[in-house]
């Protein structure tokens, strides 16, 4: 029998693991063998039925305040983990992205002789190049979604195998004919954390609020992750609309992000995975990102933007497929004419629709889908 632990910490993770569990469980039938999996994860993963040893569902923060706050929940977590693991010895643990939390469980690991496995590499080429040879050193595989990863690593003894991006499959899996794209329907994803939520949904209502007055065809719609994220927009926008009645209906759901990327014509969001899915799923975006001031302050000392950019859609296509906009610059007066040039219509709105079709198939996997050469390559350690 084989044990197979799985790490997620946010959202896209949760969602990663869940499909490799399914995939795993599928490869041992194949095989005629038994698979045990457990781990840390989200509701996605455990409504594939994968065993959570900690909840990760609120622990998905970004920045040194942020984590700074759940400093002692993330300490009880880690030794309750290690503890775990050096007495489960499990065949192998597979970590996905989530590095401030997960480079240290490696080492942890890599001290306790159980293999690590890392699916969806650490963004180390954006922030940490020098911890490259470190995670060469303590990972037995690395199994990259991004097909310039493999370059990255290629100047350490580490074999970075790009087995493709799994939205691809998940997008693709999940479109309907039926629906049917409306040009007028104008689609905000302001994240899925509540920090994102509170620095990033204002200025958007902001934006909104021009986008009606100039646009009155347009129709507004918010999808949230999870239904706390979907309260906390709604509670925010009652409070906005009463300093600003102009703001026009806004429409709050919850877990139909896949529905809305594949019917609105046009959408805002958070920069993060999701801007990713909307450009599988050809929905043009603008994209945006407001974080601590101390934050920013420290990540300017030691981040160099890969490639010139923080949306990783413009990563990995190495040119503004989404115009972007960092901290004050995300507002509406710099969001408009952006925003304005991708509505149907709108002077890029061609050759953006054009450069997300080239993004989709350079991640597209070659051969069997992205989770299951994962799960390939996890079972072979």
């Amino acid at each position: 029998m084989k044990k197979i632990w799985i790490f997620a910490g946010e959202a896209s993770g949760d969602l990663y693991g869940a499909r490799l569990g399914e995939e795993l469980r599928r490869l041992a039938r194949k095989k005629n063998e038994t698979v045990e999996l457990s781990g840390m994860g989200g509701p996605r993963m455990m409504a594939a039925g994968i065993p959570v040893l900690v909840d990760s569902t609120e622990l998905g923060v970004m920045g040194v305040v942020e984590i700074s706050k759940l400093l002692f929940t993330f300490i009880g977590i880690y030794f309750k983990l290690v503890i775990a693991a050096r007495k489960e010895r499990p065949d192998a643990v597979v970590l996905i992205d989530y590095p401030g939390f997960n480079l240290l469980y490696a080492l942890a690991m890599y001290w306790s002789g159980i293999k690590v496995i890392w699916y969806v590499s650490p963004h180390l080429w954006v922030w940490g190049k020098w911890r490259l040879p470190v995670l060469a050193k303590i990972c037995t595989k690395m199994l990259v979604i991004f097909p310039f990863e493999v370059e990255v690593f290629s100047k350490t003894c580490l074999q970075a195998d790009f087995v493709g991006h799994p939205l691809i499959d998940i997008v693709n899996e999940r479109k309907d004919p039926s629906i049917k794209r409306d040009p007028d329907a104008f689609l905000l994803l302001p994240g899925s954390r509540v920090m994102e939520i509170n620095r990033l949904l204002d200025p958007m209502l902001d934006t909104v609020c021009a986008l009606a007055e100039r646009h009155p065809s347009l129709t507004f719609h918010l999808s949230a992750p999870r239904e706390k994220i979907a309260a906390l927009c709604r509670e925010k926008i009652a409070a906005y609309k009463q300093k600003n009645p102009a703001l026009p209906a806004l429409e709050v759901t919850c877990g139909d992000t896949g529905y809305w990327q594949q019917k609105a014509g046009t959408g805002l969001a958070a920069s993060g995975t999701v801007t990713v899915e909307s450009a599988i799923s050809g929905l043009p975006l603008v994209v945006g990102y407001r974080m601590h001031w101390f934050t920013i302050f420290l990540a300017s000392l030691v981040v160099k933007l890969y490639r010139g950019y923080f949306t990783m859609v413009n990563i990995i296509a190495n040119k503004t497929v989404f115009e972007e906009f960092l901290q004050h610059h995300f507002c509406k007066e710099e969001l408009m004419g952006p925003i304005e040039a991708i509505l149907p219509g709108g002077r890029r709105r061609e050759e953006v629709e054009k450069q997300m079709a080239e993004v989709a198939q350079q991640l597209s996997p070659q051969g069997e889908n992205a989770a299951a050469q994962a799960a390939a390559a996890c079972w072979d350690v």
